[in-house]
C-alpha cells in the first residue's frame, strides 16, 4: 500500500478529529437502550445525509446499512461495523457530555464505535476513487440484549445484495493506552447463555420452620453445588474448556419474619466449545432439580440461547495486524489474550470470516481507567482519531489487496 495514501488518511482522521469528538458527545450525551435506538438512527441518518451517503434505514427498526462504492465496485464487498445501543447504568461523570436519559448510559463505548465508524465513512467516501470494490457499513442495535442485534440484522439480509466477504469491528478497551490496539487470531471472545432459575417451595412464618421449605435456603444451596462443580479449583468437575458460570441477581420477595414461597435467580455461562456448552446447559439442570428435590422444592430452569464464541479469521486477522503497524507502528499494535466476554459480532463471524479488534482508550496519566460497563467510564478522545483512521486504512488495505 503506497504511503501517500496513508498519509491522506491519518491527515484526514486528524482534520475530522473536532468532528468526531462532537459525534461522540452528542451520543453520549443521549444514550438508548437495545433496540430502543430510534434518535440514535435519525443522527446517524442526518450524518448520513450529510455526508451524501446513500444507505438504508429500518432493518430490525434501528438497524442502517450504507454503502460506498469505490471504482469497479463490483469486484469485492467488505463490511464494517459498529453497534449503537447503551446500558441501564447511571452516569456518575461530570463532564459537559454526561447522559441527559436519566439510567440510560454509554458505559460500552459504543457512541464511541458509532463516531469512528462515521468518521470512516467520511474517509473512504472521500477517498473512493483510491480503492476499488464496495464498503458495505452496518450500524448495528441491541448488542447488548439477546438474541443480538447482529443475529437479526443477518436474518434480514445484512451482509447480501451485495454480498460481503469479510467483516471487522472494534470494541473500546480502557485497559490499553490510547493510540494503541489489539488483535488476536483464532478464538477469542466466549459464548454466552442467561441463566434463569425459579425455585419454589412453601413460604411461611419465618419462627415456625417445620411448616415452611424455604426457597432462599435452596436457592442458595443450588448456586453453591453448580459453583462446586463449575468454578471451585478444589472440586472442579468439567472438562478441561475455558467455562465461567456465575450468577449476579437473587430475588426472594419476604421480609425478616416471612419465607417466601418462591424465589427466582439469574445469572450466565460462558465458554468456548459448543460440544461442551451444550452438555453444560444439560448439566446445570440436573444439578439444580435434583438438588431442589433433594430438599423438598422444585426448580425451573430455564436458559435462553445467547451469542456463540468468537472467532477471528487467522488470514484476515493477520493481515490487519500487518497493515495496523505500518499505519500506527509496531510499538502500538498488541497481542491479545482469550476473553471470557462476549459480543454478538460472533454471529458475523458465523456466515463470514471476520476480524474483531481493540481500540486503547485509557490514559493512566490522565486518570482515565475506569472499565466499561461501570457508571465512570470514559475515554481519550484521542482515541477516536486511531478508530477512524484505522478502519479506513485496514477497509482499503483488504479491498486493494492482490
Amino acid at each position: 500500500m503506497n504511503e501517500s495514501l496513508k498519509n491522506k488518511i491519518s491527515q484526514l482522521a486528524n482534520q475530522l478529529h473536532a468532528e468526531v469528538i462532537e459525534i461522540r458527545r452528542h451520543l453520549h450525551a443521549h444514550p438508548e437502550l437495545s433496540f430502543q435506538e430510534y434518535e440514535t438512527a435519525k443522527f446517524i441518518c442526518s450524518k448520513l445525509d450529510e455526508y451524501g451517503i446513500t444507505y438504508q434505514a429500518g432493518i430490525v427498526k434501528t438497524g442502517i446499512v450504507a454503502h460506498i462504492k469505490g471504482n469497479n465496485p463490483e469486484k469485492k464487498c467488505i463490511a464494517l461495523r459498529a453497534d449503537t445501543d447503551a446500558l441501564a447504568i447511571k452516569e456518575e461523570n461530570k463532564v459537559s457530555y454526561c447522559s441527559k436519559n436519566e439510567g440510560v448510559m454509554h458505559a460500552c463505548g459504543h457512541d464511541v464505535h458509532t463516531a469512528s465508524l462515521l468518521g470512516t465513512v467520511k474517509i473512504l467516501n472521500q477517498l473512493k476513487n483510491d480503492f476499488e470494490g464496495t464498503v458495505k457499513i452496518i450500524f448495528q442495535p441491541g448488542e447488548e440484549k439477546a438474541p443480538g442485534g447482529a443475529s437479526l440484522m443477518i436474518k434480514e439480509g445484512v451482509l447480501i445484495n451485495p454480498d460481503a466477504q469479510l467483516i471487522f469491528g472494534q470494541h473500546v478497551f480502557p485497559n490499553m493506552e490510547t493510540g494503541k490496539v489489539g488483535f488476536r487470531s483464532g478464538m477469542y471472545m466466549a459464548s454466552t447463555d442467561e441463566i434463569y432459575l425459579t425455585i419454589k417451595g412453601k413460604g411461611g412464618h419465618a419462627a415456625m420452620p417445620a411448616e415452611y421449605v424455604n426457597p432462599v435456603l435452596v436457592g442458595a444451596a443450588i448456586i453453591a453445588a453448580l459453583h462446586n462443580v463449575f468454578m471451585n479449583p478444589e472440586t472442579k468437575n468439567i472438562p478441561d474448556v475455558p467455562t465461567v458460570l456465575a450468577f449476579g441477581k437473587f430475588i426472594g420477595n419476604g421480609t425478616t419474619n416471612v419465607i417466601p414461597t418462591e424465589v427466582t435467580i439469574s445469572g450466565t455461562m460462558r465458554t468456548m466449545d459448543e460440544n461442551w456448552r451444550a452438555e453444560a446447559k444439560a448439566l446445570i439442570k440436573k444439578i439444580a432439580t435434583e438438588k431442589a428435590k433433594s430438599m423438598n422444592a422444585e426448580c425451573d430452569v430455564r436458559i435462553q440461547d445467547g451469542y456463540p464464541f468468537l472467532v477471528n479469521d487467522e488470514k484476515i486477522t493477520a493481515a490487519a495486524k500487518k497493515n495496523a503497524q505500518e499505519f500506527l507502528g509496531k510499538d502500538n499494535v498488541e497481542d491479545l489474550p482469550l476473553r471470557m466476554t462476549a459480543e454478538d459480532f460472533a454471529f458475523y463471524t458465523q456466515h463470514i470470516p471476520g476480524c474483531f479488534y481493540r481500540l486503547g482508550t485509557g490514559n493512566k496519566a490522565k486518570g482515565i481507567t475506569a472499565g466499561v460497563h461501570t457508571s465512570t467510564f470514559d475515554i481519550d478522545e484521542d482515541a477516536l482519531k486511531t478508530g477512524c483512521g484505522l478502519m479506513a486504512w485496514l477497509a482499503i488495505c483488504e479491498l486493494n489487496a492482490k
